[in-house]
């Protein structure tokens, strides 16, 4: 792995910078290897076929960054795109992206005005027609609608003793020009483990609202159900299109399953470079409420990353990889910064070498490295939170490593930025 000087401070996260070829990394960096991205996407359309695969890029595609996500998922063969909110989908259709695009959560202050006229299919639960139907009025266009049943997740989506009357009005409105029911859908609530009798019955309650939709005469392009696990896990799912959303980023929706068991490759490497490294005795206190002390004398190391930066605080004990070996994080995480310590005496020489060394978090963990799944042990939550949670303030890099497909980048994304002969971006 090389060294390389940081660049200059970041940029608000809505002006993306381009940097040229062989640029240094930021002082904070999340990686995002684009090729990952397709992969991901590409193992899961095999095990989906026939039915097609939604890319979700929602909440900034998991801290991955919408736009890029949105293009290697396409790329890699995704039909569609889902988010959560029409805001998010406005974003990428204004940023090019034609592919079709779901939005499903909504407020009564959502602007479906713009979502009709932008051609973004609409989730529709039951409150929302009304304002779907004036939004369709007043651009004399019709919806794209995709009517959600609540088979037994509790969320958002018809009731099942709503879901006649849901049907009844979609088809009046339909009748009338106003919109089109493009889709049925739901969503699982225990797919990640396959052993509860849950999804069985939600699958049943779905089955059972597709016929009464289809037998009052929808005749839907797409229904759909299957999340990332049921994606792998349950092929009577899969109907006509899988939503997958954290399997596109290389993360493992299961417990007892890592990416590697799943043939996926984590498309996100969160590193720094170590700010500073210094010799202590024995029984020096770490951090705010010196709840860690040295077992005797040896070299702490100064990790500029903080829950400001969305690293979780209460993940004490975090791994972090310097110079081929992974250390935990000791004492309390800061807003900007956290401790490993060494645990060896270091000469004046050694330590002064260290400073600037990469200090990766976590990554694809090819090299034996953390993984995202590790600091989600540490904090207590899950791999999805830990990469969605990476604040603004880290610039978001990206790198394609199937540009030079004979090599791999380094986990630092060092060897990355310059063996791979295409353009990388920065987004803060």
């Amino acid at each position: 792995m090389t060294s390389e000087t940081p660049t200059s401070p970041t940029v608000p996260h809505s002006q993306p910078v381009t940097a040229q070829d062989g640029a240094a990394l930021p002082e904070r960096a999340a990686i995002i290897d684009l090729a990952a991205i397709r992969h991901n996407v590409r193992r899961m359309a095999e095990i989906a076929a026939p039915a097609k695969v939604m890319a979700v890029v929602k909440a900034d595609g998991y801290g991955h960054g919408a736009l890029r996500t949105a293009q290697a998922a396409l790329d890699g063969g995704a039909s569609w795109l889902g988010t959560a909110h029409v805001s998010e989908a406005l974003a990428l259709r204004n940023a090019g992206i034609d592919a079709p695009l779901l939005a499903w959560l909504h407020t009564p202050n959502t602007d479906f005005t713009a979502a009709i006229e932008a051609g973004i299919d609409l989730g529709c639960s039951g409150w929302e027609l009304e304002h779907i139907v004036a939004a369709a009025r007043s651009v004399e266009h019709p919806a794209r609608v995709h009517l959600k049943v609540d088979t037994g997740l509790g969320r958002n989506g018809s009731t099942v003793e709503s879901w006649d009357q849901l049907i009844g009005e979609a088809i009046d409105y339909q009748d009338q020009g106003l919109l089109r029911v493009v889709g049925i859908f739901s969503h699982l609530a225990v797919a990640d483990e396959p052993h509860r009798p849950e999804t069985d019955h939600q699958l049943d309650v779905f089955r059972e609202a597709i016929a009464l939709a289809e037998d009052a005469g929808i005749d839907p392009e797409v229904r759909h159900l299957a999340n990332t696990p049921a994606t792998f896990t349950r092929p009577d799912a899969h109907f006509d299109l899988v939503r997958v959303g954290i399997g596109v980023y290389g993360l493992s929706p299961f417990a007892d399953q890592r990416s590697d068991d799943l043939g996926l490759i984590p498309a996100m490497t969160l590193q720094t470079r170590v700010a500073n490294c210094k010799a202590v005795p024995e029984g020096q206190g770490v951090s705010y409420g010196l709840h860690y002390k040295t077992k005797a004398p040896s070299t702490l190391a100064l990790i500029p990353l903080g829950y400001a930066d969305g690293v979780p605080r209460i993940a004490t004990g975090g791994p972090v990889r310097l110079a081929g070996r992974t250390y935990p994080v000791v004492g309390r995480i800061a807003m900007d910064q956290m401790v490993v310590d060494l645990d060896a005496a270091l000469d004046g020489a050694e330590r002064l070498a260290l400073v600037g060394t990469p200090a990766v978090l976590f990554g694809s963990g090819r090299d034996g490295g953390p993984l995202a799944d590790d600091w989600a042990a540490a904090a207590g939550t899950i791999n999805y939170e830990i990469v969605t949670r990476i604040s603004g303030r880290v610039p978001r890099v990206y790198v394609d490593s199937e540009a030079r497909p004979d090599v791999a980048p380094a986990e630092d994304g060092t060897e990355a930025l310059r063996e791979t002969e295409t353009r990388q971006e920065t987004d803060a």
